[in-house]
């Protein structure tokens, strides 16, 4: 789905779409929407910050103790004083205590809290309510919902929910290169690498929504490969996975069947799928339900109108070297597909 200057329009939507995209991107970098450890909100990253925390403590007292040491070494025998010729075995204990004893004590007990950090997170505390499969793309998440059968899959892109203070179980693939699945607030990272399928939890015990971020460098625009999930209690999570799950209502208003005609009869529909329509692309992101999104372009978007003809009007110039061409609508066509778009709820 796509364009390339539309007449007296493009500039327009140029310039404002790609003003839009610098502010989006510094509030991105706000607390508001910066992944953050430091503040877990899961099972999976509440054990994880444990262990750094306790990790960082000895690391830290070790550190004093050293510092310690070596001042009062400095002090007790001042620059340019001999020191005294060992008279005894104190020496010799200060190397077995200090050298021996006490690194490989500080060694065993992290060795022994790190194992059981790990065994702790081996398995989810109870059966994963779900299966969500992510595959990597550069520079999106394609996430799918399989269900009992074929008809119940659902496919959406870089916003997953998930139900809140339940385990949910993610198939991990790549379509390309490397890329990294990582929600700092909710658990660790993993490696999405082609030709393997890795598996992964995660939990959220409060509901809201997680940013995440691709953290393997993955090419020129790895910085904006961001994700979402959002939790939310099962009842709203099951009414909007059935919803999903549903191929995209016809249009009502005029303006929207007339975009829909445009994006079907263009090249949006060889890169783009929307269910229920002759729209069955796979290079892009799946569209059906688009206009329930809260961003655009991995991230890098707010999910609004002008944003939205913005990035159908020229895409590569506020995501450069993304994977989405520019085809050419006219400023009437353009104006018809937004409205289509955001009728596909």
């Amino acid at each position: 789905m796509v364009a390339g200057k539309v007449g007296g329009m493009s500039d327009r939507v140029r310039w404002w779409a790609a003003g839009g995209a610098a502010v989006w991107g510094l509030l991105a970098a706000g607390c508001s929407r910066a992944p953050s450890y430091l503040h877990t909100r899961g099972y999976a990253a509440d054990q994880q910050a444990k262990l750094g925390w306790s990790l960082l403590i000895i690391a830290s007292v070790v550190v004093l103790v050293i510092a310690a040491l070596v001042l009062w070494a400095v002090l007790r025998h001042p620059r340019g004083e001999p020191a005294p010729v060992a008279r005894s075995t104190g020496g010799l204990r200060w190397v077995v205590v200090g050298g021996i004893i006490v690194p490989a004590v500080v060694l065993l007990v992290t060795f022994i809290f790190t194992m059981a950090t790990y065994s702790a997170l081996a398995a989810p505390p109870a059966p994963p309510a779900l299966t969500i499969q992510v595959v990597g793309h550069r520079w999106w998440w394609e996430a799918k919902y399989p269900g009992r059968s074929p008809g119940d899959l659902a496919v959406t892109a870089n916003e997953i929910h998930i139900p809140v203070s339940r385990p949910v179980r993610f198939e991990l693939t790549t379509a390309d290169v490397i890329h990294s699945f990582w929600f700092p607030e909710l658990g660790g990272k993993t490696d999405l690498i082609p030709g393997q399928r890795n598996v992964t939890w995660l939990q959220a015990d409060t509901a809201g929504t997680y940013w995440g971020q691709c953290t393997e460098y993955c090419g020129l625009q790895h910085a904006h490969m961001q994700m979402s999930i959002v939790a939310e209690p099962a009842a709203e999570f099951r009414q909007w996975l059935d919803r999903q799950r549903e191929p995209a209502s016809p249009p009502t208003e005029a303006a929207a069947r007339q975009g829909q005609q445009i994006f079907t009869a263009s090249a949006c529909s060889l890169c783009h799928t929307v269910r229920g329509t002759d729209a069955h692309g796979a290079v892009g992101p799946d569209l059906t339900h688009v206009a329930t999104r809260a961003s655009l372009a991995a991230g890098a978007l707010p999910n609004t109108r002008g944003y939205l003809a913005g990035w159908i009007a020229n895409p590569q110039e506020l995501k450069p070297g993304t994977a989405m061409p520019a085809v050419g609508l006219s400023p009437q066509q353009l104006q018809a597909v937004v409205t289509y778009l955001e009728s596909l709820r």
